[in-house]
C-alpha cells in the first residue's frame, strides 16, 4: 500500500513538468514552397512583374509575420495580414518594376515572424530588356523647334585666363530645315553651330567656348545665351552657360605662399533664433588679415536677394580687422530660413569662404 501511494505521488509531482516541457515546444514554423523565383529575361515596357510565395504553417500555435522588408524601393511586397492557424496557408506577394532599370536584377526579401525559424531571406531575379526610348527621353529639353540632351552646359570650374570649350548635342524632329545663330552672346562665351542647318530628323552640336580672361568676375557666374532660329529672335531659345571662376594661385612659390595674405572670420555662422515676419535683422563677422600681404576681398555674394552684405573696404592690411555687415530681410518669408554668404578673396589656401546667416520667421 505505501508503495502505492508512493507512485501516485510521483506521477502527480510529474504532471507540471510534463505541462511545462510541452508550452516549450509548442511554436509555429513557416515552410515556403519555394525560396527563389526567377523571372527570366522580359521586355521593361511589360511593366510590373508579381510572383506569389506560398507558405504554410507546420507548427502548432499561430503564425505571425511581423514585417516583410524589401531589399529597394522598387521591390513591393504584399502579405497575409492575419495569424496563419497551425497547418493553415498564407500567401507573400512580390511585385517588381523594371521601369527605367534595365539589366539584370537581383532582390531580396526579408520576412520576420514568431515562428522558430524566425527571419527567412526571400529572392526574386531576372533581367529586363531596355524598352526602346523616344526623341523626347533622349533629348528632354525644347530650344525652339530643336530639342536638346541639355539646355545648361556647366563648365564646373574654371581657373581666370583659362579657355575651355563645352558642348551639348541637338535634333531636329521636324519636318523641314532649321537655321541657326547666336544673338550676340556675352564677351567672354563664343558658339558655334555645326551644321548652321540642321535637316530634318538629322542631329548637330553647339558648341561652346569660355574665355576667362574676358571677364573680371570671382565664384559662380550664371550668363543666358540666347538663339535666332531660322532669323527670328525669341527670348525662349536660348541654352545656360555656368561656372565657378577662380583665382590661379599655381604659379606662387613656397616663399610667396610663405608670406601670402591669410582669411580668418571671428564666426563663420550665426543664428538669429526667433523673429517677426516683416523684421530686418543685422549681424557683424569679423574678417581679419592673419597674413603678410594685403588681402583683397574679390567679391562678396548672398544667396538671395534678402540678404544684403557691405564689406567695410576690400583691401585689408597685414593684422587688420574689418567688419562685414549682414542685413536679413524677413519680409514674405515664414519658418525656418537659412541663407548663405560668400566671400572670395586672394587668400591662396582659403579663397572661398561660405559665412551662414538662420533664423525662425514667425508670423504675427
Amino acid at each position: 500500500m505505501k508503495i502505492t501511494i508512493s507512485l501516485l505521488m510521483a506521477l502527480f509531482l510529474c504532471l507540471p513538468l510534463v505541462n511545462r516541457a510541452q508550452a516549450t515546444t509548442d511554436k509555429s514554423r513557416i515552410a515556403f514552397e519555394k525560396l527563389q523565383h526567377n523571372f527570366g529575361t522580359f521586355k521593361e515596357e511589360l511593366g510590373v512583374q508579381t510572383v506569389s510565395f506560398n507558405f504554410k504553417n507546420e507548427g502548432t500555435v499561430p503564425l505571425i509575420l511581423n514585417n516583410v522588408q524589401a531589399s529597394c524601393g522598387c521591390t513591393t511586397p504584399e502579405w497575409t495580414r492575419d495569424p496563419v492557424a497551425p497547418g493553415a496557408k498564407g500567401i507573400i506577394k512580390v511585385s517588381y518594376d523594371p521601369r527605367n532599370r534595365p539589366g539584370v536584377f537581383n532582390k531580396t526579401i526579408r520576412v520576420s515572424s514568431n515562428a522558430e525559424n524566425a527571419d527567412v531571406v526571400l529572392t526574386i531575379l531576372g533581367e529586363v530588356t531596355p524598352r526602346a526610348r523616344t526623341i523626347e527621353e533622349d533629348y528632354p529639353n525644347e530650344i525652339g523647334p530643336l530639342r536638346a540632351k541639355t539646355n545648361h552646359i556647366a563648365f564646373v570650374q574654371i581657373k581666370e585666363n583659362q579657355v575651355k570649350k563645352d558642348s551639348t548635342e541637338v535634333i531636329n524632329n521636324t519636318d523641314k530645315p532649321v537655321q541657326l545663330s547666336f544673338k550676340t552672346p556675352p564677351p567672354h562665351l563664343s558658339a558655334v553651330i555645326k551644321p548652321a542647318t540642321i535637316a530634318p530628323k538629322q542631329k548637330g552640336y553647339i558648341v561652346v567656348t569660355y574665355d576667362a580672361s574676358k571677364i573680371k568676375a570671382y565664384g559662380f557666374v550664371m550668363n543666358r545665351m540666347y538663339l535666332n532660329v531660322d532669323g527670328q529672335d525669341d527670348y525662349k531659345n536660348s541654352i545656360a552657360v555656368s561656372t565657378t571662376l577662380e583665382e590661379d594661385f599655381s604659379g606662387l612659390s613656397a616663399e610667396d605662399l610663405k608670406n601670402a595674405p591669410k582669411v580668418k572670420y571671428d564666426l563663420e555662422s550665426f543664428d538669429f533664433g526667433d523673429i517677426k515676419q516683416g523684421s530686418k535683422v543685422e549681424h557683424t563677422f569679423t574678417l581679419k588679415n592673419d597674413g603678410k600681404k594685403d588681402l583683397i576681398i574679390r567679391d562678396v555674394k548672398s544667396s538671395c536677394g534678402c540678404t544684403a552684405v557691405s564689406p567695410s573696404k576690400n583691401i585689408v592690411a597685414s593684422g587688420e580687422s574689418v567688419p562685414l555687415k549682414v542685413t536679413f530681410d524677413s519680409t514674405g518669408k515664414n519658418g525656418r530660413a537659412d541663407k548663405t554668404i560668400t566671400v572670395i578673396t586672394n587668400d591662396p589656401k582659403n579663397p572661398t569662404t561660405i559665412l551662414r546667416i538662420s533664423s525662425n520667421i514667425q508670423v504675427p
